[in-house]
């Protein structure tokens, strides 16, 4: 089951705050050569990029080739990178524009078939022997029922924790956007739980 717990809270903000100076620091080393720093970096953020990639390409055959193409990309562009932003947001930019030339690539080409499953390549990229995985996998379920800007807006700030701000420049929107969008969608989500964790009729009747 899962809980009707509020979804965000400020000491997940302070943590994930915190995590991005640190890769940032190591995206800054790394761009002088520092070896260990260029695997750190890649590290903390594979499974954002592959979650994120999952999210907007909508092809779970698609999204390893896509993540090793986001960091084949900043890896090679590291040397521009200047930390004006954070490592994450520069890194998740990169992957938009990844699935942004994949789509423009497949659209000129005829396609074999289409599919539609991103829940599945996000549930791939998830950690099965984590606690709260079968809550996580649900969430996704329930993910699905929202309109793509809204899940793009709550998957950004709440799955991945990017600030508000920096969730508005990726999605290219005014920061008031995302947080209406992330309001929206964290309301049809609580509607949602409540849906599904009330007794059904049938129950009512066992009962």
């Amino acid at each position: 089951m899962i809980s009707s717990a509020p979804l965000t809270s400020r000491d997940r903000g302070d943590e994930a705050g915190s995590a991005d100076e640190a890769i940032t620091a190591w995206a800054l080393a790394a761009r002088g050569g520092d070896a260990v720093a260029v695997e750190r970096f890649v590290r903390a953020l594979h499974r954002d990029v592959l979650r994120y990639v999952a999210h907007l390409c909508g092809d779970p055959q698609a999204v390893d080739d896509l993540a090793q193409d986001t960091f084949l990309r900043a890896l090679g562009s590291l040397h521009r990178f200047e930390g004006r932003s954070s490592a994450r947001t520069w890194l998740l930019a990169i992957a938009r524009r990844a699935v942004t030339d994949s789509h423009r690539y497949a659209a000129a080409r005829p396609r074999l078939h289409d599919v539609a499953d991103w829940r599945l390549a996000i549930e791939l990229a998830q950690p099965c022997d984590l606690p709260g995985f079968d809550e996580g996998v649900a969430l996704l379920d329930l993910l699905a029922a929202l309109p793509d800007e809204r899940r793009e807006a709550f998957v950004l700030t709440q799955l991945l924790g990017l600030p508000y701000a920096e969730a508005a420049e990726l999605s290219d929107c005014p920061v008031g956007t995302i947080r209406s969008r992330v309001a929206r969608a964290r309301t049809t989500l609580m509607a949602l739980l409540t849906e599904a964790e009330a007794p059904t009729p049938a129950a009512l009747v066992a009962a």
